[in-house]
């Protein structure tokens, strides 16, 4: 735990006690503030006064004497309509922030310049966010990985001088986190996304901004016209600034051609690796994502050889392309946290053979945005309420059946890939949530290493019923 001390002795209103807003109140009390924490379940209520944490409802306090309203990300702030809390705290002069603000406030206070790598963008963030906290603690560096990828930031350990922070940062953590400074501060991409919480697509740009405009380094992707803007606002308001791309080269920054990456300085560019062969960066979004992390590893200090070596050991993003098994030619990869079809794209674009299963609790649009795709598939084993939907949209572009279940769309993949005399995958990547028939994504890709492990003849690439 990160206690925060500097709200010590002051009177701090929290709202939101999910699992990053109890610990958020927990590192309060630590660092010795006077907390009254509020939120809009009963249940959660009642694990924060298990947990020791004093309650209240927010309507009835002396804003006044608040220094602070401390807001769960999950909570609007400014769309579609501000949350009562923050009308009351705004009403009142009292500032609005988060537990990413808490602890950039508590690294300033204490340990001001340890290396501190934050990283954003629309997709691809968690993945980068994985690779970059890989590369470091395999180079032997005491690393923290937490923020949006699932660990609450003040769950970490404390700021010391020689302690690396990875942190992936939300649109609603850094609208709360106004002061926010990384060493290396990672924007990869902007697509609309969030706009009921933001408003438009300018203000959601903005407010990603706000992350790589603090930095010391800012590493900014170029292949988006709303993140190339902002490289140039942000490189003329004085920041350093290195590009990443997929698509072009750059004069300064780091570059994908294909599978080979460069470091460019002043347009001289240098070979530092080819990812061929690294079976978890496949594909042109693993290009960008290999691009973001080399250039923030070399802006914390980390030498380009121990860079290479973490990009070649990097198991993967735990239900995202990750390869689980190998059976003669046929690899077996958990693609689970694709839950619609824009997020099954990037691993259908990745592979040539593919015996696709995929469906579950279908979403808007269903998949028919990849039907650009659908060449690459040899067969689909479509599970769940969304199978009858996806077959009318494969038609006769793609060889399927209706499996229902996982096991029996795995057991009937597995079988047909074994006969395949070319080199394949059995991909779960399915478009769809998992609610129909799993818990969430994870349960459901948990679910589908076990069934691969089950195989006879596999040589399993994960550790069995983990994933990882």
């Amino acid at each position: 735990m990160i206690p925060v001390t500097t709200f010590k002795d002051q009177q701090v209103a929290l709202f939101g006690l999910g699992g990053s807003g109890l610990a958020t109140a927990r590192a309060l009390v630590a660092g010795g503030a006077q907390v009254i924490a509020w939120d809009d379940n009963p249940d959660s209520i009642a694990k924060a006064q298990a947990a020791g944490i004093v309650t209240g409802d927010l309507r009835t306090i002396d804003w006044g004497s608040q220094a602070a309203l401390v807001l769960s990300p999950g909570v609007p702030l400014t769309h579609p309509k501000p949350h009562w809390t923050v009308d009351l705290a705004r009403g009142a002069g009292v500032e609005i922030i988060g537990d990413v603000e808490l602890f950039v406030r508590e690294r300033r206070a204490t340990a001001p310049d340890c290396p501190f790598i934050a990283i954003t963008g629309t997709n691809g963030k968690s993945t980068t966010t994985a690779l970059i906290a890989h590369i470091l603690r395999s180079s032997g560096r005491d690393t923290q990985l937490g923020g949006n990828i699932g660990t609450a930031i003040l769950t970490l350990d404390p700021p010391t001088a020689d302690r690396f922070y990875v942190v992936e940062c939300s649109s609603y953590q850094i609208d709360l986190a106004p002061t926010l400074n990384p060493t290396a501060g990672i924007l990869l991409n902007l697509t609309p996304d969030h706009l009921d919480r933001h408003g438009s697509m300018e203000h959601y740009a903005e407010i990603k901004a706000r992350l790589v405009a603090g930095s010391r380094t800012a590493v900014i992707g170029v292949d988006d016209s709303h993140s190339a803007l902002i490289a140039e606002q942000v490189e003329q308001a004085g920041v350093k600034v290195r590009r990443i791309s997929k698509r072009v080269p750059v004069s300064n920054g780091v570059h994908a051609d294909g599978s080979r990456i460069f470091d460019s300085t002043d347009g001289a560019s240098s070979l530092l690796v080819d990812l061929a062969g690294i079976q978890t960066l496949k594909g042109s979004h693993n290009a960008q994502n290999a691009a973001a992390a080399i250039a923030a590893c070399l802006a914390v200090g980390l030498s380009a050889d121990e860079i290479v070596e973490g990009l070649r050991s990097f198991p993967g993003l735990k239900h995202r392309m990750q390869p689980v098994g190998q059976r003669g030619q046929t690899v077996f990869i958990n693609d689970s946290k694709a839950t619609n079809a824009e997020a099954a794209a990037p691993a259908l674009s990745s592979f040539d053979r593919i015996y696709w299963i995929a469906g579950g609790l279908p979403k808007e649009g269903g998949i028919a945005s990849l039907a650009p795709l659908f060449l690459r598939i040899v067969k689909a084993y479509l599970i769940g309420e969304a199978a009858p939907a996806f077959a009318v949209t494969l038609g006769d572009a793609a060889a399927y059946e209706i499996s229902g279940t996982l096991e029996q769309a795995l057991a009937h993949a597995a079988a047909d890939a074994a006969m395949d005399p070319q080199a394949s995958c059995v991909m779960l990547s399915p478009a769809c949530a998992s609610f129909d028939q799993f818990r969430n994504f994870e349960v459901r890709g948990d679910a589908f290493v076990s069934l691969v492990a089950a195989l006879d003849g596999i040589t399993m690439l994960v550790e069995t019923g983990r994933g990882n």
